[in-house]
């Protein structure tokens, strides 16, 4: 059986290959446009929402991996496969400079002090330092991870060849091998904490550099690993379709997967409802506008409205049935409606400080979908790439090693 998620699935590459240069194409039409702040915002949303999905997948590799969890199985392995984003994720961050002038609105303000923290060079030198510092970590788990999994072959070259050349310390003293794999996961979860949070705090919260908000970092990071969570959860349904019982992937693994994806889904609705509540009781100006103007007035006031149902209200209705966890389909359709809900959430957060800078008033549009499916796509055929340089993952059941 050939794996849906390859390069040599000839329909895969040719749509993702049209959904991109469709992509591309927007985006440039947008930029030559009046609004090219627009275009800025789709590029922005969608690389702090794909980075997002690709941090928090491998995050669950992690985070189980430290709690020594025996229930998931092939899922950890899955969830490795997203950390084959991380390298377009910090060319698209790189990309963010090409914009600086479109994207951030503090350029040219007076901002009371702040220009030690908010200038340019700054910013993008620590952002860089720290997605480096991520995804370098996480790269180091992954090392660890997937060589217990790998079948070594006389063939293997490149990348391949980097993870399944003899390595001593993995042949000789296995247990100490596991004991480096530990480090690793727990150095990538706190950098994961702490670089979602600066970037939370770069890239969202400075839009409006008059607003603070001291859990406006762990909000991020929290939501990070949400989505996180729904993009595996969409990845193992399309090979349990796909694949049937040769993937390995039983009903209970999506069950416990679908607990734990509806507990980040109070998780962070909780977070969302303190965030709100404290500005609001606080009623300090600076704080209290930000939120008026985002839950209260038009175009924004059902944007707001339709994250918090999408994003919350209908997962939580859905999500306390049993027999909807167990469901690839309809999980499937809960994880992209939630990844949706998530995606309009940052662009209800920056949207605000874009129109007041010459974006067009319509919230959303098709130049926005439009870019969107070019970051599917890129997602995509990241994945594909890994699943093809590491056939045991793709198609077969990985061994236990947590």
């Amino acid at each position: 059986m050939k794996p849906v998620l390859s390069l040599k699935n000839k329909p895969l590459i040719i749509g993702s290959a049209l959904l991109m240069a469709v992509a591309l194409a927007t985006f440039i039409l947008q930029l030559a446009g009046g609004h090219p702040q627009r275009a800025w915002q789709a590029y922005l949303i969608n690389f702090l929402v794909w980075s997002a999905i690709a941090q928090g997948g491998l995050l669950f590799s992690a985070l189980m991996h430290l709690v020594k969890a025996r229930w998931t199985g092939r899922l950890s392995s899955l969830a490795e496969a997203f950390a084959a984003f991380f390298p377009l994720s910090f060319l698209l961050f790189l990309g963010l400079f090409i914009g600086r002038e479109h994207i951030f609105p503090w350029l040219h303000e007076d901002l009371h002090g702040k220009e030690i923290w908010l200038n340019v060079p700054f910013l993008f030198a620590r952002d860089c330092a720290g997605l480096l510092l991520l995804y370098g970590l996480g790269f180091g788990y992954l090392y660890h991870a997937l060589a217990p999994k790998l079948r070594p072959g006389e063939a293997d070259r490149g990348l391949r060849g980097f993870f399944t050349r003899r390595r001593p310390a993995l042949e000789t003293d296995p247990e100490r091998w596991q004991q480096r794999k530990t480090v690793f996961s727990l150095l990538y979860i706190i950098a994961f904490a702490l670089v979602l949070s600066l970037i939370g705090f770069d890239l969202v919260m400075s839009m409006d550099p008059h607003w603070v908000s001291t859990l406006f970092g762990a909000y991020t990071f929290v939501k990070a690993f949400y989505i996180g969570l729904g993009g595996l959860i969409i990845l193992a349904a399309v090979i349990r379709l796909t694949q049937g019982e040769a993937s390995g992937l039983t009903s209970s693994q999506f069950h416990d997967l679908g607990k734990l994806f509806f507990a980040f889904c109070l998780v962070w609705g909780d977070f969302f409802y303190v965030q709100l509540v404290v500005i609001w009781y606080g009623n300090i100006p600076e704080e209290s506008s930000y939120v008026i103007e985002r839950v209260m007035r038009m175009p924004w006031q059902p944007l707001a409205w339709g994250v918090f149902a999408g994003a919350f209200i209908i997962p939580f209705v859905l999500l306390i049935n049993k027999n909807i966890k167990t469901r690839p389909v309809f999980m499937i359709a809960l994880c992209a409606l939630i990844i949706v809900g998530i995606w309009l959430e940052h662009l209800l957060l920056i949207g605000p400080a874009f129109a007041h800078h010459g974006a067009a008033a319509i919230p959303v549009g098709l130049t926005d979908a439009l870019i969107t499916l070019g970051f599917l796509s890129l997602m995509t055929l990241a994945l594909a790439y890994f699943m093809d340089l590491f056939p045991e993952i793709a198609m077969a059941q990985a061994p236990e090693t947590t």
